[in-house]
């Protein structure tokens, strides 16, 4: 798109657009100041996640972890627990991760060199040009699923945004209309304009300071473009998962991806459990003999409960035991009922334990 403009039409195009955000930027608490640690936790937090939903994490996390050093000193499951009920949790991982590695070979700060950045666990393309152009003005343009749908609107452009080979052209486009005197502003106003303006469904073109330039609405395409990506078919499964209770009213936590889905738990900690066929409470028995060790005489069915992870649609169904004795193992946490908030749990651990708590 940006191929057909004239330089003066380019510089027309950006002027307009670096207008609208500085009068319409939303007061975000990453854009205060340019500090590439803030910059870079918000936008991994970010990846996948509403801004709403970042919002309280973001205060938390940087409350607890003020600089790339105090996260880099600390355990990971501190990490974890700070990240708990935010998902995709190999996030923090691998931010936990490159804060060690910042520490350890830049001298505690983010790197400025592309290859550096991409160097670090988690980083792509996408996080590497927004915090390298937000935070250092580094000529380098991101491409998300927010600037993509307003390239291809701005070009027409028809069919799977994220064909190799269209999203290649989207990122060369992108390159070539960056402002190169202000790179983070831009790239800030087209993720603003396509979160606020340009939106999947219902673009609020009459609001758009480039709208002069968009072929898709003069050809009356805002709708059809871009087009919808191919969902993958929905998966159900069952998940039996044991809640143990010794007389002392404590649990036992494990850490177990191996009997099920290894993403519902997110491999953090979670009570034993199983993904179930039809006999439920005899393959969640089994289970529990198997992994802990110990014969359990009866579990009582607690309230189901559903759960979504991409794909797959869940079915939890958690049982409920009382134990003379909690068994002491490998990959194992025994703790009081109401101190579970303290380890790093998945909502899913969260919604079973909501179900014994109200048993």
């Amino acid at each position: 798109m940006s191929m057909n403009l004239t330089p003066r039409a380019l510089a027309n195009f950006q002027s307009r657009l670096l207008d609208w955000f500085g009068a319409h930027r939303r007061d975000l608490p990453w854009r205060h100041g340019r500090d590439p640690y803030r910059i870079w936790v918000a936008e991994i937090m970010l990846q996948q996640t509403r801004i709403a939903a970042v919002m309280p994490y973001f205060e938390r996390f940087l409350s607890r972890f003020a600089d790339v050093k105090s996260l880099a000193r600390a355990h990971r499951d501190e990490v974890l627990k700070l990240w708990s009920g935010l998902g995709y949790y190999s996030r923090a991982r691998n931010l936990h991760a490159a804060a060690r590695e910042i520490v350890a070979h830049h001298a505690g700060k983010f790197p400025r060199e592309l290859e550096s950045a991409l160097a670090l666990p988690g980083i792509g393309h996408y996080t590497s040009a927004a915090v390298l152009s937000i935070a250092y003005d580094v000529p380098l343009a991101v491409l998300d699923g927010n600037v993509a749908r307003v390239l291809a609107r701005l070009g027409a452009i028809r069919g799977d945004l994220r064909a190799p080979r269209r999203w290649q052209e989207l990122a060369r486009s992108s390159q070539l209309l960056l402002a190169p005197r202000a790179p983070g502003d831009w790239n800030q106003a087209l993720m603003e304009l396509g979160e606020t303006i340009c939106t999947p469904q219902s673009p609020h073109c009459a609001a758009c300071p480039v709208a002069r330039w968009c072929r898709a609405r003069a050809l009356g395409l805002t709708r059809e473009i871009p087009a919808p990506r191919e969902k993958r078919a929905p998966v159900s499964m069952k998940i039996a998962a044991a809640v143990l209770r010794d007389p002392r009213g404590r649990t036992i936590l494990v850490r177990d991806p191996g009997a099920h889905d290894d993403v519902l738990f997110s491999r953090m900690w979670q009570f034993p459990a199983i993904e179930v066929a039809k006999h439920a409470r005899a393959e969640l028995m089994a289970h529990v003999r198997g992994t802990l060790g110990i014969e359990v005489p009866s579990l009582e069915p607690l309230a189901e409960a559903c759960h979504g992870v991409t794909f797959r649609n869940i079915t939890l169904l958690p049982f409920i035991a009382r134990v003379p004795e909690l068994p002491i193992r490998p990959r194992t946490r025994i703790l009081a009922f109401d101190r579970l908030t303290q380890l790093p749990i998945s909502s899913a651990t969260r919604k079973i334990a909501a179900a014994a708590e109200s048993r």
